[in-house]
């Protein structure tokens, strides 16, 4: 594809929630790639990027190298935070400048070279034929990645929550690798700023009606990571835990309100055959049944009375 690019198109964004403050480049296909401190490989994963689509945009979120330099060099659309505002935040400035292009697709990848841009076009097809909404490049699929294996524990945790709170089933969750349509971006309204925006995004396609395909992909990793893995991991998982108790209260606190209430109906039935056979009280079972029952009933309606306000306002 023919690119088109700006020379010194370096714009800056003090705030996430403001528009892109200048007027994009019309583009039908457009990489995105959110950026904190990725000099080292910023350059190279531009230049090979571009060979696929007709515009890459870097997002310096808040950089303190020469991130931003090193991609206006290799030709790449580059957009600066004021500061670090995370991810999530990166991506909702890339959503708004591929709306403002008038985009038919956008592809989010990362800077750090863990993604290989050969794998755009596979993104893209299902994407432009029409059949997906939204294409997640899966490193779970068959295609061989060197991903180490507490990533692959970890990501099996955050999977299974994501995939449960959601009710969409993806094989790979938190990756980063993934293309839109022009109706994916306009309904996915992000709020997260953080890394658990994939999980997010799995929240509200399903809840937007979008249709999603996986694409298997292979994911290299090069450098040790930035960050505690087991940091990361519980952040995520806090995260997404806040989004199935906000997206699905009643599930959130219904199911374990139901549980609890069961545990004590059990244990004060247990009480109550004690005094009857042995004619022993017992304080502390009996205690632990009041303590069930109330905290469960308190988790029940809450639940109900949650997802009551959520379904008003929707």
């Amino acid at each position: 594809m023919k690119s088109n690019y700006r020379t010194k198109s370096t714009i800056k964004v003090e705030g996430t929630s403001r528009p892109v403050s200048e007027q994009p480049l019309q583009a039908k296909t457009i990489v995105a790639i959110p950026c904190f401190n990725e000099e080292l490989y910023i350059g190279s994963v531009v230049l090979r990027a571009k060979e696929y689509v007709d515009q890459v945009v870097v997002i310096d979120d808040g950089c303190t190298d020469k991130t931003a330099f090193v991609a206006e060099k290799a030709n790449a659309f580059v957009i600066k935070h004021g500061s670090n505002e995370g991810k999530g935040a990166a991506i909702r400035t890339a959503f708004d400048y591929a709306k403002k292009a008038g985009c038919e697709a956008l592809v989010l990848l990362d800077g750090d070279g863990q993604h290989d841009p050969t794998y755009i076009p596979s993104l893209l097809k299902p994407v432009l034929d029409g059949k997906a909404d939204m294409a997640v490049g899966s490193r779970y699929l068959g295609v061989k990645s060197s991903t180490p294996r507490y990533r692959t524990w970890g990501h099996s945790v955050l999977n299974l929550f994501t995939n449960l709170g959601s009710g969409v089933k993806l094989t790979d969750s938190q990756s980063g690798f993934r293309s839109f349509s022009s109706k994916a971006i306009e309904a996915l309204s992000l709020a997260e700023k953080g890394l658990s925006v994939e999980s997010e995004m799995q929240f509200l396609a399903r809840e937007a009606g979008l249709k999603l395909a996986e694409i298997p992909v292979s994911i290299g990793y090069h450098t040790r990571a930035k960050r505690s893995p087991i940091a990361h991991g519980a952040g995520v998982l806090n995260s997404i835990i806040g989004l199935i108790s906000r997206r699905i209260p009643l599930f959130f606190f219904g199911i374990p309100g139901l549980i609890m209430v069961g545990f004590g109906l059990w244990e004060g039935w247990r009480v109550v055959r004690g005094w009857e056979t042995l004619q022993a009280f017992w304080l502390g079972p009996a205690l632990l049944a009041v303590i069930l029952l109330v905290v469960g009933v308190l988790s029940l309606f809450t639940g109900i009375i949650l997802h009551t306000i959520r379904s008003f306002f929707k």
